[in-house]
Protein backbone atom coordinates (compact mmCIF):
# COMPACT_ATOMS: atom_id res chain seq x y z
CA UNK A 1 0.00 0.00 0.00
CA UNK A 2 1.34 3.22 -0.60
CA UNK A 3 1.73 5.96 1.93
CA UNK A 4 -0.82 9.51 0.73
CA UNK A 5 1.98 12.13 -0.45
CA UNK A 6 0.19 14.39 1.74
CA UNK A 7 0.97 12.64 5.29
CA UNK A 8 5.25 11.99 3.81
CA UNK A 9 7.87 14.16 4.89
CA UNK A 10 9.98 16.32 2.79
CA UNK A 11 12.72 13.27 3.04
CA UNK A 12 10.54 10.86 2.65
CA UNK A 13 9.13 12.79 -1.11
CA UNK A 14 12.42 13.56 -2.07
CA UNK A 15 13.27 9.70 -1.96
CA UNK A 16 10.01 8.98 -3.52
CA UNK A 17 10.65 11.49 -6.08
CA UNK A 18 14.31 9.44 -6.47
CA UNK A 19 12.24 6.53 -7.93
CA UNK A 20 9.97 8.62 -10.18
CA UNK A 21 7.07 9.02 -8.21
CA UNK A 22 5.44 12.28 -9.89
CA UNK A 23 2.48 12.68 -6.99
CA UNK A 24 5.14 12.74 -4.54
CA UNK A 25 7.08 15.81 -6.68
CA UNK A 26 4.41 17.46 -7.14
CA UNK A 27 3.34 17.76 -3.53
CA UNK A 28 7.19 18.54 -2.66
CA UNK A 29 6.48 21.12 -4.87
CA UNK A 30 3.06 22.11 -3.52
CA UNK A 31 4.82 22.19 0.15
CA UNK A 32 8.52 23.84 -1.18
CA UNK A 33 7.37 26.61 -3.84
CA UNK A 34 5.93 29.63 -1.94
CA UNK A 35 8.60 29.61 0.72
CA UNK A 36 11.51 29.15 -1.95
CA UNK A 37 10.10 32.02 -3.94
CA UNK A 38 10.23 34.27 -0.87
CA UNK A 39 13.92 33.60 -0.12
CA UNK A 40 14.69 33.96 -3.70
CA UNK A 41 12.80 37.45 -3.90
CA UNK A 42 15.01 38.27 -0.94
CA UNK A 43 18.01 37.76 -2.70
CA UNK A 44 16.96 39.18 -6.16
CA UNK A 45 14.21 41.67 -7.01
CA UNK A 46 14.16 40.95 -10.95
CA UNK A 47 10.62 38.54 -10.66
CA UNK A 48 12.49 36.96 -14.66
CA UNK A 49 15.40 35.13 -12.74
CA UNK A 50 13.22 34.37 -9.75
CA UNK A 51 11.27 32.21 -11.79
CA UNK A 52 14.01 31.04 -14.31
CA UNK A 53 15.96 29.93 -11.03
CA UNK A 54 12.82 28.59 -9.30
CA UNK A 55 12.19 26.15 -12.66
CA UNK A 56 15.64 25.13 -13.26
CA UNK A 57 16.21 24.32 -8.84
CA UNK A 58 12.79 21.92 -9.38
CA UNK A 59 14.10 20.82 -12.63
CA UNK A 60 17.13 19.92 -10.93
CA UNK A 61 14.72 18.21 -7.89
CA UNK A 62 13.70 16.19 -10.52
CA UNK A 63 16.57 15.29 -11.97
CA UNK A 64 19.16 15.06 -9.07
CA UNK A 65 16.53 13.75 -6.39
CA UNK A 66 18.59 10.22 -6.23
CA UNK A 67 21.37 11.81 -5.04
CA UNK A 68 19.45 13.33 -1.87
CA UNK A 69 20.78 11.55 1.29
CA UNK A 70 20.09 13.99 3.53
CA UNK A 71 19.87 11.73 6.38
CA UNK A 72 23.26 10.57 5.98
CA UNK A 73 24.65 14.05 6.48
CA UNK A 74 21.88 14.76 9.02
CA UNK A 75 20.24 17.52 6.32
CA UNK A 76 17.02 18.51 5.86
CA UNK A 77 15.89 18.17 2.32
CA UNK A 78 14.41 21.87 2.27
CA UNK A 79 17.81 23.21 3.13
CA UNK A 80 19.11 20.30 0.34
CA UNK A 81 16.57 22.31 -1.79
CA UNK A 82 17.69 25.79 -1.04
CA UNK A 83 21.10 24.64 -1.18
CA UNK A 84 20.59 23.94 -5.39
CA UNK A 85 18.43 27.24 -5.42
CA UNK A 86 21.18 29.39 -4.10
CA UNK A 87 23.42 27.93 -6.66
CA UNK A 88 21.27 28.30 -9.53
CA UNK A 89 20.79 32.00 -8.12
CA UNK A 90 24.43 32.81 -8.59
CA UNK A 91 24.33 31.37 -11.72
CA UNK A 92 21.75 33.42 -12.82
CA UNK A 93 23.89 36.24 -11.52
CA UNK A 94 26.53 35.07 -13.51
CA UNK A 95 25.12 34.74 -16.84
CA UNK A 96 23.57 37.81 -16.78
CA UNK A 97 27.00 39.45 -15.95
CA UNK A 98 28.47 37.69 -18.71
CA UNK A 99 25.74 39.45 -20.86
CA UNK A 100 26.08 43.26 -19.66
CA UNK A 101 27.23 45.15 -22.27
CA UNK A 102 31.39 45.43 -22.28
CA UNK A 103 31.95 48.80 -20.80
CA UNK A 104 33.63 51.41 -23.01
CA UNK A 105 37.31 51.30 -23.08
CA UNK A 106 37.57 54.39 -21.79
CA UNK A 107 35.30 54.15 -18.92
CA UNK A 108 36.17 53.66 -15.73
CA UNK A 109 37.94 50.27 -15.34
CA UNK A 110 35.43 47.34 -14.37
CA UNK A 111 35.30 46.25 -10.77
CA UNK A 112 34.70 42.70 -10.49
CA UNK A 113 32.21 41.27 -7.49
CA UNK A 114 30.78 38.00 -6.98
CA UNK A 115 27.32 37.28 -7.64
CA UNK A 116 26.76 36.60 -3.62
CA UNK A 117 28.32 40.38 -2.79
CA UNK A 118 26.21 41.50 -6.26
CA UNK A 119 23.07 39.66 -4.63
CA UNK A 120 23.81 41.92 -1.18
CA UNK A 121 24.51 44.65 -2.38
CA UNK A 122 20.93 44.97 -3.52
CA UNK A 123 19.33 43.64 -0.32
CA UNK A 124 21.86 45.93 2.11
CA UNK A 125 22.40 48.86 1.60
CA UNK A 126 24.98 52.03 3.54
CA UNK A 127 26.89 50.88 6.43
CA UNK A 128 25.74 47.87 6.80
CA UNK A 129 26.55 46.75 3.31
CA UNK A 130 29.82 47.63 3.92
CA UNK A 131 30.60 46.13 7.09
CA UNK A 132 29.06 42.97 5.51
CA UNK A 133 30.97 43.12 2.50
CA UNK A 134 34.38 43.63 4.88
CA UNK A 135 33.15 40.25 6.54
CA UNK A 136 35.31 37.06 5.98
CA UNK A 137 33.26 35.07 3.32
CA UNK A 138 32.58 32.03 5.49
CA UNK A 139 30.99 34.30 8.40
CA UNK A 140 29.41 36.51 5.74
CA UNK A 141 27.88 33.45 4.32
CA UNK A 142 26.27 32.32 7.98
CA UNK A 143 24.95 36.07 9.29
CA UNK A 144 23.46 36.26 5.46
CA UNK A 145 21.60 33.09 5.63
CA UNK A 146 20.22 33.72 9.15
CA UNK A 147 19.96 37.39 9.22
CA UNK A 148 18.86 37.99 5.42
CA UNK A 149 17.74 34.72 4.58
CA UNK A 150 15.78 34.32 8.18
CA UNK A 151 17.28 30.49 8.24
CA UNK A 152 17.69 28.78 11.81
CA UNK A 153 21.00 27.14 13.11
CA UNK A 154 19.66 24.17 11.91
CA UNK A 155 18.28 25.13 8.27
CA UNK A 156 22.07 27.34 8.20
CA UNK A 157 23.96 24.06 8.90
CA UNK A 158 22.08 22.02 6.50
CA UNK A 159 22.61 24.24 3.64
CA UNK A 160 26.04 24.97 4.26
CA UNK A 161 27.04 21.67 5.54
CA UNK A 162 28.23 22.58 8.45
CA UNK A 163 28.04 21.64 12.22
CA UNK A 164 25.36 23.38 14.40
CA UNK A 165 28.46 24.14 16.46
CA UNK A 166 30.29 25.96 13.95
CA UNK A 167 27.08 28.03 12.40
CA UNK A 168 26.67 29.33 15.67
CA UNK A 169 30.46 30.30 16.81
CA UNK A 170 30.25 32.06 12.97
CA UNK A 171 27.42 33.68 13.81
CA UNK A 172 28.26 35.06 16.96
CA UNK A 173 31.70 36.18 14.91
CA UNK A 174 29.61 38.11 12.51
CA UNK A 175 27.66 39.94 15.09
CA UNK A 176 30.51 41.25 17.43
CA UNK A 177 32.48 42.10 14.13
CA UNK A 178 29.31 44.06 12.46
CA UNK A 179 28.79 45.93 16.32
CA UNK A 180 32.30 46.92 15.94
CA UNK A 181 32.37 48.18 12.26
CA UNK A 182 28.96 49.79 12.69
Amino acid sequence: MKRDPATASEEDLVRRVARGDTAAFDEFYRRTAAWLTVRLRRRCADDDIVADVLQETYLSVWRAAHTYSGAAVGGSAVGWLWTIAARRLVDAFRRRARTAAIPDAAAEPLVTSSAEDVVLAGDVGGELGVALAELAPELRQVITAMAIDGMTVQETASALGLPEGTVKTRARRARIALRKAL
